[in-house]
């Protein structure tokens, strides 16, 4: 056999095997289980000094086995804050408006940083905020898939929402992890500020078909800032009327 022959088996098999893994890479799916999961909202900003600790609390049920498909934390950055000094580049009047909007659903006039809301309502235990969820009627069932990244710069989502009631509206909200500040102005000059599960866009409100069903078909357009293998993306589901978070659903970024 001929040293040219060996090269072209070689490159041959190298082939095959290539064209194997891509075959069998696994697919960037997340599927709600029969359990209700819990939505945990942070209300925060950069420019209010009370907030760190906050987002410190929210960053460490990041890797925590305990929490893994049950728990999904979200950090809306409100815009508020940002005439006092220091311009929040996280902050949205989005986050700011939901905010306010589910302050009226739960009938009330707070609104303050930092805020919790858990599965929409306010939540300032110190526990963990799975602690007191007892037994609920299954929330509607939520299938996501992160396609991936095209050349063109979008995050393709696809998923399926099904079961929901006439009262229900969905949201899709991509966030991203290991994000830093050095802010220079405002309660927190001089001070380096860490951040996970900032939301960087809120999609919604989507409402569901007359038979329950909803079916997500999203091209999110990426910023050239954004660290890819850092994002993710939760879908929530709530009751119009009410607020109330009826079931919620995670996936981060696969690799690759």
């Amino acid at each position: 056999m001929t040293l040219l022959s060996s090269l072209r088996i070689w490159l041959a098999c190298l082939c095959l095997v290539a064209a194997t893994e891509i075959v069998a890479a696994p697919a960037c799916v997340a599927q709600s289980g029969a359990q209700r999961n819990v939505l945990l909202e942070l209300y925060t900003s950069e420019g209010c000094d009370s907030c760190p600790p906050a987002d410190r609390r929210l960053s460490r049920f990041k890797g925590q086995a305990e929490y893994a498909g049950r728990l999904v934390p979200l950090a809306f950055h409100v815009d508020y804050w940002d005439r006092l000094g220091w311009v929040d580049r996280f902050a949205s009047p989005r986050h700011t408006q939901r905010q306010q909007e589910m302050a009226g659903l739960a009938r009330s006039r707070l609104v303050y940083t930092p805020q919790f809301l858990r599965n929409g309502r306010d939540w300032r235990s110190a526990a963990s905020p799975l602690d007191g969820i007892g037994p609920a009627a299954p929330g509607p069932r939520i299938a996501l898939e992160l396609v991936g990244v095209p050349a063109d710069g979008q995050l393709a989502v696809e998923g399926e929402i099904s079961a929901t009631n006439a009262a229900a509206e969905a949201y899709l909200a991509l966030y991203e992890n290991n994000l830093e500040s050095q802010v220079r102005a405002g309660e927190n000059a001089g001070k380096t500020l860490s951040h996970d599960y900032v939301v960087r866009r809120l999609i919604g409100p989507l409402r569901p078909d007359p038979a329950g069903r909803l079916f997500l078909r999203q091209k999110i357009a990426l910023e050239a800032d954004w660290k890819r293998a850092d994002l993710g993306v939760a879908v929530f589901v709530q009751d119009k009327a009410t607020g109330e978070i009826v079931q919620a659903l995670q996936r981060h970024a696969c690799p690759g």
